[in-house]
């Protein structure tokens, strides 16, 4: 018996030491490796934005303003979403929109000015090179193709239906109309939703060679993302955007009804234009009756602003251009009010850009030395225009200026663009025709509207910053989550480890103590290997540029072929003065790759971040890995052995006892005497 109790034991121990080893810190495996977020593949909906940090652009001391959603509207949800780009380096602000299921990421221009939203399609071969793969049709299960019917123009097989959108600048999109869910990050309110969107099959022009993938159309009409909504009754209908700085990014859009501030100016927005055929005007008017340059009126009649299109806002617009008797007007008044000022010739020798020599290159300085502009609207609603507004820095001379108000040519319209609003946050309230403007530092604006739980947009310029997000996991209708394998939400911390701890919780002690040693990515470029080959050191030397390490920092580890692409595996690891990668440093060099902050040449094509892995610095011995397991292995054994040589003490105490009873009346046996 005690043999088998010792045997019991024993295999007890044997059978907890394997369970306890097969727990055991998963340090002794290889580094866990992680997709990025997926490129294949810039809610209320708002999107924020990001140029650079040198400078604070002027500050307007308001944070004791609020922004809520109002009662009106707390019954819809909204969805923010960041801005990226610059509207001045790039000409246009964007947002990230996710398509299909799973999720393919584009990258699109929100412009207030086009109603429809339309991205590269896979079949399409005039279309230019962009910043993310086309849209694969295929690959989405929930994709369906709109069919012709009486409500759209056709193809010539009269199968489908067809869109075709022409702009002002002579370039041009056209393709198919499809229908699929959208997804609108992870900040969104607003659950995915299914939407009809345009697959181009062609582009020209500036949209045939822009970074961007395509454009957001948030213009009225049926096919505007913002009217499928509210005609879906997911969100009311009202949309804000707010732009940053000239210095700095930062801002939000967003998709929905808030409450607004109780000093924000409001214009009437009357969409009732005679000019278009059926009477209403596809545009955002805003009724602009007056300009003042230094407080002083411009002598002009109400109605120039009031020509043709009238006056349009129009956020995919990057300068201001007005009819020629109110720019005339409106020079006269700047060159009167800055005659001091050495006056030099613009950037570009193709242009007669009017600039201005000054003596500090401040954006807060400016409104020292520049007048303030006035934009008066109805019911004598007065926008007040920082020098910011109106003017744009000179690219070749430092603390040289230039005016961002031009002379639109011979056409009677007044075209406002996004530096009119920039730090301002703007309401375009469809319901009650009106469009409200809100002077605010757009790259604070969730602190200063007090909205809980939001992630404020970090400034970015030149790839600055080290934010992302992913699309929402909740769909509509109880449809699937559309997640991208792999992600979750910590992915958007600061602080890796978090991240990683949602990746394996059991494991998120030992991650909270990791001090990386290198980050390993594989990266994908649209180039032939035979052309990159020579070439890749540069690459090597612009990726390390881009990411803000030095070059000795960024080793080659392997460089193939993949048919017409090319496949480079990349080491960072820490500078010569440190011995491991910060954790905020390695969120920041992934974030940047895979939201495509990283801008190369275009001799190396596109890139895609296929996955990354993180290595730790420490190297820990067996019994550094383990001595947690063995220590408890030998209490246990000692506890169990306790037990077992207590049960056998007993168990022989027993026996003795049995042993050495006898019977009554017994004969004695005899025993012999023993000498002394």
């Amino acid at each position: 018996m005690a043999r088998a109790l010792v045997n019991l034991a024993v295999g007890t121990v044997v059978f907890f030491l394997l369970f306890l080893l097969s727990q055991s810190n998963p340090s002794t495996s290889p580094p866990r490796l992680l997709p990025p977020p997926h490129h294949g593949t810039r809610p209320a909906m708002v999107l924020p934005l990001f140029p650079s940090s040198k400078n604070s652009s002027r500050t307007f001391l308001h944070s004791h303003r609020h922004l809520l959603r109002s009662d009106s509207h707390s019954s819809h949800p909204n969805a923010r979403m960041r801005l990226y780009d610059d509207l001045l380096l790039n000409g246009y602000y964007t947002t990230r929109l996710w398509i299909g299921t799973p999720p393919q990421q584009f990258a699109l221009i929100v412009d207030t000015g086009s109603t429809v939203t339309y991205v590269p399609c896979a079949t399409c071969e005039q279309c230019g090179r962009h910043q993310d793969p086309k849209f694969q049709p295929d690959l989405s299960s929930t994709y369906q193709p709109v069919k012709c019917n009486l409500d759209c123009n056709c193809d010539s097989d009269r199968v489908q239906c067809i869109y075709e959108r022409q702009y002002a600048e002579m370039s041009s999109s056209s393709g198919v109309l499809g229908e699929d869910i959208l997804s609108f990050g992870n900040q969104s309110e607003l659950v995915p939703q299914r939407a009809v969107f345009g697959c181009e099959n062609e582009e020209t022009g500036d949209l045939y060679s822009q970074h961007a993938d395509g454009i957001m159309g948030l213009g009225r009409g049926d096919l505007s993302v913002v009217d499928q909504f509210v005609e879906k009754g997911v969100i009311s209908d009202s949309f804000s955007l707010c732009y940053g700085g000239m210095d700095i990014g930062g801002g939000a859009m967003v998709l929905g009804g808030i409450s607004v501030p109780s000093d924000m100016v409001f214009s009437y927005a009357d969409p009732v234009r005679r000019y278009f055929r059926d009477g209403n005007s596809p545009y955002y008017n805003i009724d602009l009756k007056e300009i003042h340059v230094a407080g002083k009126q411009l002598s002009l009649n109400p109605s120039v602003f009031d020509g043709k299109y009238g006056t349009v806002l129009d956020s995919g617009t990057t300068y201001a251009y007005l009819p020629e008797p109110a720019f005339l007007a409106f020079k006269e008044a700047i060159l009167k009010e800055l005659n001091g000022l050495k006056q030099i010739r613009g950037p570009d020798p193709n242009y007669n850009d009017i600039c201005f020599s000054t003596a500090s290159s401040d954006v807060s300085e400016l409104s020292k030395t520049f007048p303030t502009v006035e934009m008066v609207f109805g019911y004598q609603q007065k926008l007040l225009l920082s020098p910011e507004n109106y003017l744009f820095r000179h690219s070749k001379v430092h603390g040289a200026y230039c005016l961002g108000i031009f002379q639109n040519e011979k056409d009677p319209t007044t075209l406002l663009g996004g530096i009119i609003v920039r730090n301002t946050l703007v309401t375009y309230d469809r319901e009650q025709s009106k469009i409200g403007f809100w002077k605010t530092n757009c790259s604070e604006l969730w602190e200063r509207l007090h909205i809980t739980g939001a992630i404020s947009p970090s400034p970015s310029s030149s790839g600055k910053g080290n934010s992302t997000e992913s699309p929402t996991t909740t769909a509509p209708d109880g449809s699937p989550h559309y997640d991208f394998p792999g992600m979750f939400r910590p992915w958007f911390s600061e602080d890796l480890t978090w991240f990683l701890f949602y990746l394996n919780p059991f494991q998120g002690l030992e991650l909270r103590k990791i001090q990386i040693s290198k980050i390993i990515l594989d990266m994908s470029l649209s180039v032939n290997h035979s052309y990159l080959k020579p070439q890749i050191n540069k690459l090597t030397e612009f990726i390390a540029k881009e990411l803000d390490v030095n070059a000795s920092q960024v080793h080659l580890l392997n460089f193939t072929s993949e048919g017409n692409s090319s496949l480079v595996r990349l080491a960072i690891v820490p500078s010569d003065s440190l011995t491991y990668i910060s954790n905020e440093t390695a969120t920041n060099i992934i974030s940047r790759l895979a939201e495509h902050r990283v801008k190369l040449p275009d001799t190396f094509g596109n890139y895609q971040l296929v996955q990354w892995k993180v290595e730790s610095s420490t190297k820990q011995t067996w019994w550094g890995r383990n001595y947690t397991v063995v220590i408890m292995a030998l209490i246990i054994i000692v506890v169990i052995g306790l037990s077992v040589y207590g049960v056998w003490g007993m168990w022989r105490r027993k026996q003795q006892t049995v042993n050495s009873y006898e019977p009554v009346g017994a004969a004695a046996p005899e025993q012999e005497l023993q000498p002394l």
